[in-house]
């Protein structure tokens, strides 16, 4: 039998970073020595959202989801005795993106690096930011201009890096179908390539070298057949908009090239042991496929609806990948799927649909107009709120969720305190303490020079990299680069999407929904009021504001006025909200790990209101043993992804009012309560 000479493999990363710049060096060098390929770097909250690690906004999120970097020192400890002119970075970096990459070129210079060989991916892609995940700073013209500046720089300077990297991931993780994720991403794709063809920043003939640098980073889900169709749609379009609308000749530069992080949206924290096959079945169909394959893959661990995944967790994953790589024949052939008849017509509807959709955000204006005007967003909550319901239903299964529910004693999940990783709480002060010692050893002159520079620069047109490279060597912070940005361009809130979603489910007589409307009814009447106030908050820097969306809007359909100001507030702002619009509930909800540091902060405010006759409710992933000191603090409930009855906990909200305001429960209306 003839050997068949294999392909060769994807780049195999872990999402990974946490604590400090140290930790998160020690993990890179443990996880490369392990087999990886590429390096996934997660950035914590205050570092994408350009805050330093002493503002207000950054308390409690320091380190949490990711390694703080607040200048060069941080970027240096972080790459310390890994070679940047031989590894392949990816960075999930928006906002903050070209301050990101100025630190990693400087520091790659300092090891003696030929910039023009760096290789690796800055995310970069803002307009899911206002969509679905929450970490933009600057209103879309200006950062569009940002983006901008960015490619034209890296196609120059340093051409192997790729600028942008185009995601749809976190759009399905916001709701989006196959079709919104497809139509949104190319729609984005298009408003950068226009923005840099029209910026006169790159010659006609050269153009063909931006596109060659534009990536993706999509989203595999559960539905194989659906998401490997997708992948395939997906390159068809990309095909067809850089020769048709670009004037691509060069196959190669027309390429669609695009890595995966796999779904996080449908990790259970029920039967979390059932993530490992939902993870592997979410690979293949972005690697089984050769005329579709990943060029980048990572995937969560198993825990990742419990906590802070542990090293071993991540290995397991990277594992998984290595078994199929290198045990199975999968690269030794050619697409297994071509020719397939049920592939290509899944394939044509996919792309005729997504085509359709892409005209009506062109007709908008662009992807910047139709997120401006709030129409991305509220399709995605709409879509968001149709799958919940179908959950709640029972139409949609989720096995270990919503049937299949007993289960044996699981050996991964005994201990859940040990079972995830966490942070030690005094890391932030310790941060925090370093980031004071370099502003006073830094040279303070030549800093403020180059802050006021930075600003000269974005108050004109010209590229911003000179100027930001120039901050970073000068010792400029992360939170000072980004307030000298804000201060030129201003700061932007994005819109919520909630007032303009659509009924998801609807109240018909003798329904679960209807049932609550009843007891927001009675209630309301009870206590003299119109209607039950209820105010939804995201305290801290957590921008994942799904759940929030979903738990807002159901709320409004169930009878109550709901007051959501969207994501990014303080625990004054929310209290002084609370007390303002005279709300007869709170409900915070976070999912970075923060909860023990502003739940905690937003009750003993309230008490300082004289407020005590408003129940709080937190929702996110929040561990068990967090779970019973929150309640043990005064909490009235805390949910987290295991309850997945929308309808029930509106429900439960509503007795959660009638007992802090002392009413009866309301014995002739059926009990929607469930356990906290």
């Amino acid at each position: 039998m003839t050997e068949r000479q294999k392909d060769r493999p994807w780049l195999m990363r872990t999402y990974a970073g946490h604590s400090t710049a140290e930790a998160s060096n020690e993990l890179y060098r443990r996880n490369l020595a392990k087999g990886q390929t590429g390096l996934s770097v997660a950035f914590d909250l205050p570092t994408q959202t350009g805050y330093d690690p002493d503002h207000i906004l950054a308390r409690g999120e320091v380190g949490r989801v990711g390694v703080p970097v607040s200048h060069l020192g941080d970027m240096r400890r972080l790459f310390q005795d890994i070679p940047l002119e031989q590894m392949n970075t990816s960075m999930t970096i928006n906002a903050t993106a070209m301050w990101l990459l100025a630190l990693y070129q400087v520091v790659a210079e300092e090891q003696g690096a030929d910039i023009r060989l760096l290789q690796g991916t800055t995310q970069n892609d803002i307009v899911k930011e206002y969509l679905s995940r929450g970490t933009h700073v600057f209103p879309p013209v200006p950062s569009l201009r940002l983006t901008t500046d960015m490619i034209t720089y890296t196609v120059a300077n340093i051409p192997k890096w790729n600028p942008i990297n185009i995601c749809s991931y976190h759009l399905q993780e916001a709701g989006a179908t196959p079709v919104q994720e497809i139509a949104y991403a190319m729609s984005t794709a298009i408003a950068v390539l226009d923005a840099v063809r029209d910026s006169g920043q790159v010659p006609p003939e050269k153009f063909g070298d931006v596109v060659a640098r534009i990536s993706f980073f999509v989203n595999a889900g559960v539905r194989f057949v659906e998401e490997m169709c997708k992948m395939r749609a997906f390159g068809r379009i990309w095909e067809k908009i850089t020769r048709e609308r670009y004037g691509i000749e060069n196959e190669k530069q027309r390429r669609f090239r695009y890595g995966v992080q796999v779904n996080s949206l449908g990790l259970t924290e029920a039967q979390p042991e059932n993530n490992v096959q939902r993870i592997v079945l979410e690979m293949l169909a972005v690697t089984l496929s050769k005329d579709a394959r990943a060029r980048a893959v990572q995937l969560p661990a198993w825990n990742e609806a419990l906590g802070l995944p542990r090293p071993w967790d991540q290995q397991w994953s990277l594992r998984i990948q290595q078994v199929l790589a290198h045990e199975s024949d999968l690269l030794e052939y050619e697409d297994i799927f071509a020719g397939s008849h049920v592939i290509e017509a899944k394939v044509d509807a996919l792309v005729e649909e997504s085509f359709r959709e892409i005209d009506r955000i062109q007709e908008m204006g662009g992807a910047m107009a139709a997120v401006e005007s709030g129409y991305l967003k509220s399709q995605l909550v709409s879509s968001h709120a149709e799958r919940r319901a179908r959950i709640e239903a029972g139409q949609e299964k989720i096995i270990g969720v919503n049937c299949y529910e007993s289960t044996e004693p699981s050996p991964l999940t005994a201990d859940l305190d040990t079972a995830i990783m966490t942070v030690d709480p005094k890391n932030e002060a310790q941060v925090v303490s370093k980031l004071h010692a370099w502003r006073t050893e830094r040279d303070e002159v030549r800093a403020q020079d180059a802050l006021e520079a930075l600003k000269r620069a974005a108050a004109g047109t010209e590229n911003l990299m000179a100027s930001t490279l120039e901050c970073a060597r000068a010792g400029v912070t992360t939170g000072e680069w980004a307030w000298a940005l804000r201060d030129v361009f201003g700061e932007f809130r994005a819109p919520t999407g909630v007032s303009s979603a659509p009924v998801a489910v609807a109240a018909e007589e003798g329904s679960p929904l209807a049932l609550v409307r009843d007891k927001v009814d009675a209630t309301a009447a009870e206590l003299g009021v119109g209607k039950l106030r209820f105010l939804v908050g995201k305290p801290g820097l957590d921008g994942h504001s799904n759940g929030a969306e979903q738990i807002a809007v159901r709320a409004r359909d169930a009878g109550f006025e709901v007051v959501y100001q969207g994501i990014r507030l303080t625990p004054e702002q929310i209290v002084n909200a609370a007390v303002a619009e005279d709300v007869h509930a709170v409900g915070l909800s976070i999912l970075s790990g923060s909860h023990a540091e502003l739940v905690p902060d937003v009750l003993h405010r309230l008490r300082e209101t004289g407020a005590t006759d408003i129940p709080v409710i937190a929702g996110g992933i929040i561990p068990q043993s967090d779970a019973e000191t929150l309640i043990s603090a005064g909490v009235a409930a805390v949910f987290t992804p295991k309850d997945f009855g929308i309808t029930e906990i509106i429900g439960r909200i509503v007795d959660e009012i009638r007992k802090a305001n002392k009413l009866e429960p309301l014995k002739n209306l059926e009990s929607t309560e469930v356990p906290a």
